[in-house]
């Protein structure tokens, strides 16, 4: 349940055992870096300032069994999969209590959003996990309009139902449409097939040399072998799912949009998968994408847009007179979610299996073809600081890490590159592996070089790199990894940390 009022709360800190659990878990003397609860972070919330209104949530994470078009599914979720759209405008206060009635450990990461560091909910480098039985309250300006959206941050609770969509209105919205819809994509296994902890068991044992089987396609228990894409550089992902989710309905038992021929909609576009990027595209229909990770872009006219995890996409369509398929195709894993738009009533809907043009067209959108509006684009300004980080690692030992080194969560800090507030900080990733990556930075968002797209996530094909700068205007520490939850969980991760 959401409401609104004038804040009366003072600002919140962590736990008191947060500080000391980023302190232990660093070979570095804690008073070096910025702390989640330093005065740096809490100064930086000062400065956003916020309009003083504030949005309450409870988000209840607990056990849920879903009925997906017959199939039974024990999973965890926040009341719902998805959990309730919270929508609040830029510069409000969200006021959000997590309440843990699972047996584990859990956080919310609020994703996309540059927010105070000790919010960011990623134990143990900002908080500690929120335990069984136990609830925390997160506090927090969200300085910026766009498509957001929280899931956890321990271990694979990801591929859970846990998640859910965070929109922030602009009081000043520019773009003009009709009606509006929050689109989830997700791949599905939890309960069906296994749980996402037996994926990882099997998933990092490693694949060992499979020689010519990468030329086949076929399931080898939670895993997937030849699952290849073009568009992706080759290998799409590495677990095979039994479903593929549009707002947590199955292909047999499809969401469906009801609007009016001729309106202009505005969807808004989230990839809450796990090791899947999904092409998503409307029979009949063009989409002009508006936005990416929440940030104004250029309008481009497309056919179908590449969404990679975590990433997220606005989009518009007029819609046309009848009953069209909205089809978020399973990159290189031949398989689909569907969903239904319809303007009439009594038109016959289309077939889950429908072939539609739109996705064999060569019109797709990717970052590649998107340049930043100019409200969003950053100054004109030469870096102070350049870090570089290669993504490494491979399916056969299920080595995934930076820089040769899996990241260990005990001992983050290890892993942290240095930057200091006030510097236009120069980042590029180059993927060194056979795979692509979806790589995300927390607390922050960053421009891709030549003027592309201001994001928070962005694919990186094998073997190609990414240029990226940023502002460090958001101290804390912070960590940027791969948005596949397995390969983030067996190692590629890092820690952007601000020295104090």
């Amino acid at each position: 349940m959401l409401s609104a009022s004038l804040t009366r709360r003072g600002f919140l800190g962590v736990s008191v055992g947060a500080l000391a659990t980023v302190a232990l878990a660093s070979c570095a003397p804690a008073a070096t870096w910025v702390q989640p609860d330093g005065t740096p972070v809490k100064d930086a919330e000062r400065r956003r300032g916020g309009t003083g209104k504030v949005t309450t949530a409870t988000l209840a994470a607990a056990p849920l069994v879903l009925d997906l078009a017959g199939k039974t599914a024990a999973t965890w979720a926040f009341g719902s999969t998805p959990a309730p759209v919270i929508r609040l405008g830029a510069g409000d206060t969200l006021q959000a209590t997590v309440r843990n009635q699972l047996d584990t450990d859990t956080s919310v990461h609020w994703h996309g959003i540059a927010l105070r560091n000790d919010m960011d909910g990623v134990p143990p480098v900002t908080q500690e996990p929120v335990g069984a039985g136990a609830a925390f309250d997160y506090e927090f300006i969200v300085p910026d309009p766009g498509t957001y959206w929280f899931h956890p941050h321990v271990g694979v609770q990801l591929d859970r139902g846990l998640y859910g969509a965070l929109i922030v209105e602009d009081p000043n919205e520019p773009l003009a449409y009709d009606d509006e819809w929050v689109i989830i994509l997700d791949d599905w296994l939890d309960g069906v097939t296994a749980t996402p902890d037996q994926v990882l068991e099997e998933l990092s044992a490693g694949m060992g040399d499979m020689g010519g089987m990468d030329d086949m396609f076929m399931r080898m228990g939670n895993t997937l072998m030849g699952a290849t894409s073009d568009l992706l550089g080759g290998d799409a992902g590495d677990v095979y799912y039994p479903l593929y989710l549009i707002n947590g309905k199955p292909v047999d038992d499809p969401t469906q949009f009801t609007g009016k021929p001729g309106d202009r909609v505005r969807l808004r576009i989230i990839n809450a998968g796990s090791d899947t990027a999904f092409r998503l595209a409307v029979g009949g229909h063009g989409l002009t994408i508006t936005h990416s990770d929440g940030f104004p872009v250029t309008p481009v006219e497309v056919d179908s847009i590449l969404i990679g995890m975590g990433e997220r996409y606005d989009a518009t369509i007029t819609l046309g007179d009848g009953a069209f398929p909205l089809i978020a195709q399973a990159e290189g894993k031949r398989a689909r979610g569907f969903a239904v738009i319809r303007t009439a009533a009594a038109a016959t809907a289309p077939a889950a299996d429908v072939s539609i043009p739109e996705l064999s067209s060569s019109r797709v959108g990717t970052a590649q073809l998107l340049a930043a509006d100019s409200r969003a684009a950053l100054s004109s300004r030469q870096p102070d600081r350049s870090i570089a980080i290669a993504l490494t690692g491979g399916m056969a030992d299920y080595d995934w890490g930076i820089d040769g080194r899996r990241f260990d969560m005990t001992q983050p800090l290890d892993a942290a590159h240095e930057i200091r507030e006030g510097e236009r900080v120069r980042l590029t990733i180059t993927n060194d592996t056979e795979m692509w990556h979806p790589f995300h930075l927390h607390g922050h968002t960053y421009q891709h070089q030549d003027d592309g797209p201001r994001k928070d996530t962005s694919i990186i094909l094998p073997k190609q790199t990414l240029t990226v700068d940023f502002d460090a205007d958001n101290p804390g520490l912070w960590i940027a990894h791969c948005h596949n939850i397995y390969h983030a969980e067996t190692g590629m991760t890092t820690v952007i940390g601000y020295r104090s």
